[in-house]
């Protein structure tokens, strides 16, 4: 049985060596993209271009591997967000021998005169990571995007806009390596909806005043960090518990209900990653102030809903977590409705200071099959006194977690 060459075009055919070459033209079966294999039409190995499903192309290979020369032909750096890592996983390591080349990205920051060193990638091809781009976008480091016919440079500037984010700038490489090359800088309101050559990729540039808030948000701020009104806002011992006890992972969706300041929220953005922050409060002045707050610290996979719960939440993306932090007289309601939207093996934690609310939610829990978890949270924070300090207590708060019950 022969091996399996997957060689790396380059941006274009001229970053092709002579080893690369020789091995091409001695192919049986040349796999690729179309315009990668119309720039071997003088060769008489057989062409099949890879279009619609990969797990067909693979199959042709597997089939042809046994008696025949398959050379596949793939963009860039076959193993940076390319076909190489599919075929070396379905055909098997050992029989597959990958020869990279210079990925478009890596041509991309070379074209910018930029090092690319620390720089994020996220691919948007053919799949839905734009959450993933924006946990990218706040680290304040460039992010390269690499696009599809769907998900294109002017559709992605306009979401990202929607999304709150500014103080960034685009660069889009049309046609890389053709000689119809196009590079050009655009800030993000220019480049929305506008049209671009393919294929194309994009580079994301955060300005200074991104960098700036980079790293600037940590677990446990104080409250003052945060635009509130009139102390309501989770204090920051309390966020620590109850950040903790949602047991966060990357990649969830967390519904942060009866938002408030939305302080639990933007925190949690760092344990979630790529994940999704959905807020949820009915007071159009705290809706401004959690969106003012989301965005002073640069958290943009955070979007902010005004609805009066529980209304509503059937609308939301299916929640991974969800945290309760407000609702008053319809706290129990609120978590009813919301505790039988949790994905499986989903959590729920609420947080309330009145005894009422504490058997009421205890009992809801229960009632959805759900073990309840008590926990009472005491707070006494140090206050200078002329020549010592005292002590000054806080509000006791319990901290309601709601998850499956165990087996046995």
């Amino acid at each position: 049985m022969n091996n399996v060459y997957v060689i790396g075009m380059g941006v274009s055919a001229s970053d092709l060596t002579a080893a690369h070459l020789a091995i091409i033209r001695a192919a049986d079966l040349l796999v690729g993209g179309r315009r990668h294999l119309d720039q071997f039409k003088e060769l008489p190995a057989e062409k099949r271009p890879i279009e619609g499903r990969v797990s067909e192309t693979l199959a042709c290979i597997r089939e042809a591997m046994a008696h025949r020369r398959v050379v596949v032909l793939a963009s860039g750096d076959p193993l940076l967000h390319g076909i190489g890592v599919r075929i070396a996983e379905e055909i098997g390591r050992e029989r597959v021998t990958i020869l990279p080349n210079v990925s478009s990205i890596a041509a991309a920051f070379a074209r910018i005169g930029q090092s690319w060193a620390g720089a994020r990638v996220v691919s948007l091809h053919g799949r839905d990571r734009c959450f993933e781009l924006l946990a990218a976008l706040s680290s304040g480091a460039p992010v390269a995007v690499l696009t599809d016919p769907q998900r294109t440079p002017g559709w992605l500037a306009g979401w990202l806009r929607e999304r709150g984010v500014d103080h960034v700038d685009m660069a889009v490489f049309e046609r890389l390596g053709d000689a119809r090359e196009q590079v050009g800088w655009y800030p993000l309101d220019q480049a929305a909806g506008r049209r671009f050559a393919e294929p194309n990729l994009v580079v994301l540039k955060p300005g200074p005043e991104c960098r700036a808030i980079a790293g600037t948000l940590v677990l446990g701020m104080s409250e003052a960090a945060y635009a509130h009104e009139q102390g309501l806002i989770t204090k920051a011992e309390v966020r620590a518990v109850t950040l903790a006890k949602l047991a966060l992972k990357p990649g969830m969706t967390l519904w942060d209900l009866g938002a408030g300041s939305g302080s639990v929220g933007i925190e949690a953005s760092l344990l979630l990653g790529a994940g999704r922050i959905v807020a949820v409060e009915k007071d159009a002045g705290r809706v401004a102030r959690i969106r003012a707050n989301a965005r002073r610290f640069g958290v943009y996979n955070h979007e902010t809903i005004q609805a009066e719960l529980p209304r509503g939440l059937a609308d939301l993306p299916p929640p991974d977590r969800i945290f309760v932090g407000g609702g008053g007289r319809d706290l129990a309601d609120i978590v009813s409705a919301a505790g039988a939207c949790l994905k499986p093996g989903g959590l729920l934690v609420a947080n309330v200071v009145l005894l009422d609310n504490l058997n009421r939610i205890v009992a809801v829990l229960e009632a959805a099959g759900l073990a309840a978890e008590v926990v009472q949270l005491q707070v006494n924070r140090g206050m200078a006194m002329p020549w010592s300090m005292r002590l000054e207590a806080h509000n006791p708060v319990w901290i309601i977690r709601g998850m499956e019950r165990k087996a046995g």
